[in-house]
C-alpha cells in the first residue's frame, strides 16, 4: 500500500508514519520544518522514521505552486492520501492570521488539487480539530452539532478545510475523511502545548499559568489512541451520501477531564509539587471539551484505551529522556 503523508515531520504526523511503516506498507512524507517551534524536535522525528524501510522524505512547502503536483507526478500509486500539515495553535493564530489561511485553507487546497492528479486514488483524510465546535455548551460535542461559530481564526481555517473538502467531493468526486482531533498528548509532542509546558514549568519550579481560574476540561487523548483512530479511518472508504463521499468524525477519549489533574498526575510522575497561577480566561480559547465518539466506533471501532493515569507517565518517561531531566 502506497501512502502520501503530509506534516509527516509533525507530532501527529511521525506516528502515522511510524504505524504505516511497521505495517509494510510504503510511505512517502513531506514537511516544510517551520521555525514555528524547535526544528531539530522534528528533525529528530525525522530521524527516527529514516531507520526504517520504504519511507521517502521530502522537505517541501506544499503551498508552493506547484510542489506538491510534481511531487505526485512522480509518485502517481499513491492511494491513500493522509493530511496532517498545518499551522496549529490557537492563541497564535489571533497573532498571525495570515500565517493559518497559508498554511490551513491553501494547504487544503493544494493537496485537494494534487489528489485529483492520482489515478488510483482512494481517499483522502485530513485532520480538524474539536476546536471548530467553537463555544458550543452542549456536551460531549457530536458531530451533529452546529459548528457556525468559531472563536480563533485557528478553528475558522479548520472549519473552512472541512468546508472544501466536502466540495471537492460534490465537484470531483472524490473520497474524503476528516477527523477532529481531541487535545493530543504523549511522546513527541509540540513544546507548545500545555503538557509540556506543564512539565516544563514543574521541573524548573516555576508558576504553572492556569486560564479561566483553573476551571477547565479537556478531551485529553494520548497519541497511540489517535494513531489507531487515523489507521482506522484510511481503512474505511466514505459511502456516498447526497451526491458525495465526504465523511466527519471525532477522535477523542470520551473523558472530559479538569486541567487540574492532569496537573497533578505529571506533578506527580516528576516528582513535583505544582504551583498554580490562576489567570482569566484568554481569547479564543474554550472552557471545555469532550468527544462524542459514537460515530467512529460505529464507522471502523475506534476505541480508545489510553486514560491519563496510563498516558501521562508514558509521556513523562520519554520526556525526562529526551530532555534529559
Amino acid at each position: 500500500m502506497n501512502y502520501l503523508v503530509t506534516g509527516a515531520a509533525g507530532f501527529i504526523g511521525m506516528h502515522v508514519v511510524k504505524a504505516l511503516l511497521k505495517d509494510n506498507n510504503n510511505v512517502v512524507g513531506v514537511d516544510n520544518l517551520s521555525s514555528y517551534y524547535d526544528v531539530t524536535l522534528k528533525s529528530a522525528r525525522i530521524d527516527q522514521l529514516e531507520t526504517l524501510p520504504n519511507f521517502y522524505f521530502h522537505h517541501m512547502d506544499i503551498t508552493t505552486e506547484g510542489a506538491l503536483n510534481n511531487l505526485i507526478d512522480t509518485h502517481t500509486s499513491i492511494h491513500t492520501i493522509i493530511h496532517l500539515a498545518a499551522q496549529p495553535g490557537v492563541r497564535y493564530s489571533l497573532e498571525n492570521p495570515f500565517f493559518y489561511i497559508d498554511a490551513n485553507v491553501k494547504g487544503q487546497v493544494a493537496v485537494l488539487e494534487a489528489a485529483r492528479r492520482l489515478p488510483n486514488l482512494r481517499q483522502i483524510i485530513y485532520a480538524s480539530s474539536s476546536s471548530v465546535y467553537g463555544g458550543n455548551t452542549k456536551l460531549p460535542f457530536s458531530e451533529e452539532d452546529p459548528v457556525d461559530h468559531p472563536v480563533s481564526v485557528y478553528a475558522a481555517t479548520k472549519r473552512s478545510c472541512e468546508l472544501l473538502a466536502d466540495t471537492y467531493a460534490h465537484l470531483y468526486g472524490l473520497a474524503l475523511t476528516g477527523l477532529r482531533f481531541f487535545t493530543v498528548y504523549g511522546p513527541w509532542g509540540r513544546p507548545d502545548m500545555a503538557p509540556i509546558l506543564f512539565a516544563n514549568a514543574l521541573t524548573r519550579e516555576q508558576p504553572i499559568k492556569l486560564f479561566n481560574h483553573g476551571d477547565l476540561m479537556r478531551d485529553f487523548t494520548f497519541i497511540d489512541d489517535i494513531v489507531a483512530g487515523v489507521l482506522g479511518a484510511a481503512a474505511l472508504i466514505p459511502v456516498e451520501r447526497n451526491n458525495r463521499r465526504h465523511e466527519i468524525y471525532n477522535l477523542g477519549n470520551h473523558q472530559a477531564e479538569p486541567v487540574t489533574r492532569f496537573i497533578n498526575i505529571l506533578a506527580q510522575s516528576l516528582d513535583k509539587k505544582p504551583i498554580f497561577e490562576m489567570l482569566p480566561m484568554q481569547p479564543g480559547d474554550v472552557p471545555a471539551t469532550f468527544a462524542d465518539i459514537t460515530k467512529s466506533q460505529k464507522a471502523f471501532g475506534f476505541h480508545p484505551h489510553t486514560p491519563i493515569d496510563v498516558g501521562i507517565p508514558r509521556f513523562v518517561d520519554w520526556y525526562r529522556r529526551h530532555y534529559q531531566v
